[in-house]
């Protein structure tokens, strides 16, 4: 009888998790309102689906991946939303996972679900970007370790490196909380595990898995050192350590009081201490981006599985008062979550939210990478003005007679991929920068160059003489009219007839952005 019922129950709670997950996935469509765009990266990873390869520029190939299996479903915005919202439901799977082997019961299971749920994850997967991946996948490393420093089984080391590769594949950003794992696993006595036969296995798997993408990054003078200097140079340098970490309690706000107990049970509860080096190995990450200045985002993959530990042990500290403590801990951990729910989300207009943006600026909502306060949220600054811009491209397209030697050259990724994702004429614009430098049709005959161009104060050129010595007729087709978006201002120049110096001079840009 004991065995059916517990079979019972873990039917009732498999349930519980599948509704958890299915209700999770449906909200992620709610939260964005209709009058924005899709965000300036997802344009990007849109596009790399027409461009397969080991890797890119901005990030390594597994978004590109996912992004073609959306192109074969037919690209619609349903599809682009699904797979980040599926993402976050697995995150919340793995995390309910680890309490199972933790020994949590039902109400740790469900306090973690909705302490994750009601998250800045919640944000995070409305987004087509790494980041939802990598959230899932960090969580999914940390429930294969909790399970092979319960059972010692070697297949959990190799299902580890498979997960680890497709993490690393879809973020560089992994090798932070890997290197916070490897120093905490040989401060602990469970170092022993790290020798043996099925640990240089797994190494081996890992390598060879990530081995195409090595060899990728070498092939193209290691891009990737580039990209974390230009990132370091033009957005790190804003980043405050006081920041990273007031934006820390922000994010996870409404499970504060579990990622502490996590802390907490690592160093007083018996039974956690064989995975303590997992929060352990938290802190250290936590300090290693101190160190570089990280954006506050790239640690948020840390706090599921923390978010697991706290609530094994907050369940264990309530047994014998849970009716009090436990259900004031989870009205407590949904409270919290209210103010993050009411402003991190478009889920209003943009007039509207500039309209009333003093509530976002206490919490450096409206601080953009360029360290200064705006109207909007950056994010929500970037999904605005691609369809104006994608629809006046395509009209100064239309004006022209022979259309059989254009090419179209934005400045930035964004332009290209939204004019690429919008055009009715099935355009294929490319970009001075991102991974639309290798994507340029070289050797195609140029006629006519429609030309989107970022254009602020200071501008040393803006009679645009630079574009008029290299075409008979210099044309401005467009500007991009929305006050409240990123791209506000940005041209859009009809050069005709260019001459044929234009081909060099492409060329000279495009080696010039690459270095």
């Amino acid at each position: 009888m004991r065995w059916q019922a517990t079979y019972k129950e873990k039917g009732q709670e498999g349930l519980l998790l599948m509704a958890f997950m299915v209700l999770k996935v449906i909200v992620q469509y709610f939260l964005i309102h209709p009058s924005y765009d899709l965000h300036r990266d997802e344009y990007l990873h849109l596009d790399q689906a027409k461009h397969l390869a080991w890797g890119y520029f901005s990030v390594p190939p597994l978004t590109s991946w996912i992004a073609w299996v959306i192109k074969a479903l037919g690209n619609d915005v349903f599809w682009v939303k699904f797979f980040p919202a599926l993402f976050g439901s697995f995150t919340i799977y793995f995390a309910w996972k680890i309490v199972e082997e933790l020994g949590g019961g039902l109400f740790a299971k469900v306090i973690t679900a909705t302490a994750i749920f009601l998250s800045v994850i919640l944000r995070l997967n409305t987004l087509f970007q790494p980041n939802s991946f990598e959230v899932m996948s960090w969580t999914a490393l940390y429930y294969f370790l909790v399970r092979y420093l319960k059972q010692e089984k070697p297949r959990d080391l190799y299902i580890m490196a498979v997960v680890l590769a497709l993490s690393f594949l879809n973020k560089y950003n992994v090798i932070f909380p890997v290197a916070g794992l490897v120093v905490a696993w040989l401060l602990m006595p469970e170092r022993k595990l790290l020798w043996g036969k099925h640990v240089a296995g797994a190494a081996l798997l890992f390598i060879m898995l990530v081995l195409p993408n090595l060899v990728w990054q070498v092939q193209n003078n290691i891009p990737f050192i580039h990209h974390m200097k230009e990132l370091s140079r033009t957005q790190l340098v804003n980043m405050g350590r006081p920041t990273f970490l007031k934006e820390q309690l922000l994010y996870f706000l409404n499970a504060f009081l579990l990622v502490l107990l996590s802390f907490i049970g690592a160093l007083r509860f018996g039974p956690f201490k064989t995975y303590r080096m997992i929060p352990l190995a938290a802190v250290l990450t936590l300090l290693l981006y101190l160190w570089f200045r990280a954006k506050s985002y790239y640690a948020i993959g840390l706090y599921p599985a923390l978010i697991a530990f706290g609530a094994v042990y907050f369940e264990v500290l309530t047994e014998r008062s849970k009716r009090f403590l436990r259900w004031g801990g989870f009205a407590v951990t949904v409270l919290l979550s209210l103010p993050m729910l009411m402003l991190v989300f478009p889920d209003r207009s943009a007039e509207k939210i500039a309209a009333n943006p003093e509530k976002y600026r206490p919490l450096g909502l409206l601080r953009w990478e360029d360290g200064k306060d705006h109207q909007l949220p950056q994010d929500f600054a970037d999904m605005l003005g691609w369809r104006e811009l994608a629809y006046k491209t395509d009209s100064a397209y239309n004006s022209l007679k022979d259309r059989e030697a254009v090419i179209i050259i934005a400045d930035n990724y964004g332009q290209a991929g939204a004019i690429n994702y919008y055009s009715s004429n099935n355009l294929q614009a490319v970009a001075f920068n991102a991974d639309y430098l290798n994507w340029f049709p070289y050797g195609k005959p140029i006629r006519h160059v429609i030309r989107v161009m970022e254009v602020d104060e200071d501008d040393d050129d803006p009679g645009r003489n630079q574009e008029r010595s290299l075409c008979d007729t210099l044309i401005l087709a467009g500007v991009v009219n929305n006050a409240l978006a990123r791209e506000r201002g940005t041209r859009i120049y009809v050069m005709k007839q260019v001459n044929r110096d234009v081909w060099p001079l492409i060329m000279q840009e495009i080696e010039e952005n690459k270095k």
